[in-house]
């Protein structure tokens, strides 16, 4: 077993950080539409929230990829051959790519996530389970520049970001996304994505509010996270949890919305919120597959494999580098 934690903070980079975060908040939150990114719905509670999300009925995504892992695996393991460097960006719980460790038997994984503590432990989890596998855990933030261990060979990787978290981003972002994902390969490398497809309105809406109420935990959730990088004064208990599809965006928008006039303060400032009026939290976009190949292709990715379920709700996508 090997397991390595790759991202030892020193105080001055940690203090860095936490600036960074800081002005990106009051950034956000200064917004005419105030904004929180979702990077911060993932502190240690949030992912023990959206682990749960994963499991209700209603959250159909995460089933339907796994169903697809499962069903086309042994296609997948033809075409993914070769595979040496197993990179998966948010890995969370890694629980997603036992699959491809299982049928791919990769030398090296690195597991990329901005909730460290939650990720090594994770990572030492997967190094027991499959014993000579060098599983490393980098914390970082996957929507910046990203630097992987160093001694990592370049040749026969493959990045795999599953989830439809491609979603989460607002298309140029996307696009900047998937161009330093592409960066992160060699000639021989590879992308294996998951990506949430347009449906009927029935399925969506429940799935992003749930009726066991989860998912509004999960995104009041990040008043707490935001209380404890900015100091400021947010009351979970003033806001409401509110998901709804923008057709003319083909997305999700989760917001929270005020429940009176209220004012949050932070060091040095703050910001007065009319009744009703939404901080954006997060976004999740369904692609059409064309739009999405087209895309990849300008990111720099070339011929596409694509394995979807039979109702067309969600596609694996693997692109070469």
């Amino acid at each position: 077993m090997f397991c390595s934690i790759n991202d030892v903070i020193s105080p001055v980079v940690e203090s860095s950080a936490l600036h960074a975060a800081r002005a990106d908040l009051l950034h956000g939150l200064l917004q005419p539409q105030a904004r929180i990114s979702p990077k911060y719905l993932y502190d240690a509670r949030g992912c023990e929230l959206f682990e749960q999300i994963t499991r209700l009925p209603e959250y159909y995504p995460t089933r339907t990829e796994a169903a697809i892992l499962a069903d086309a695996g042994p296609a997948m393991a033809q075409v993914l051959q070769g595979c040496e460097v197993l990179i998966e960006l948010g890995a969370g719980n890694c629980e997603k790519v036992r699959a491809l460790c299982r049928s791919l038997r990769p030398r090296h994984f690195v597991g990329v996530d901005i909730a460290g503590d939650f990720l090594s432990q994770a990572v030492c989890r997967l190094a027991d389970e499959f014993p000579g596998l060098d599983a490393r855990a980098v914390q970082a933030d996957i929507t910046g520049p990203l630097q992987l261990p160093p001694d990592l060979p370049r040749n026969g990787r493959l990045v795999f970001y599953p989830g439809s978290s491609i979603g989460n981003f607002d298309p140029a972002d996307a696009l900047a996304m998937l161009r330093r994902m592409h960066e992160l390969l060699g000639p021989d490398g590879g992308l294996l994505i998951g990506i949430d497809l347009p449906k009927p309105l029935q399925w969506l809406e429940p799935a992003y509010d749930d009726a066991q109420g989860v998912t509004a935990r999960f995104n009041l959730n990040v008043l707490s996270h935001v209380n404890r990088l900015l100091g400021s004064d947010f009351g979970e208990d003033d806001w409401a949890h509110h998901a709804f599809f923008n057709s003319g965006h083909s997305r999700i928008e989760m917001h929270l919305r005020a429940r009176r006039p209220l004012t949050v303060a932070w060091p040095g400032g703050g910001r007065h919120f009319a009744e009703s009026e939404t901080i954006h939290t997060e976004n999740s976009y369904k692609y059409p597959l064309s739009q999405f190949q087209a895309t990849l292709a300008e990111a720099g990715f070339g011929v596409c494999q694509v394995w979807t379920d039979e109702r067309q709700w969600f596609a694996m996508v693997h692109a070469h580098a």
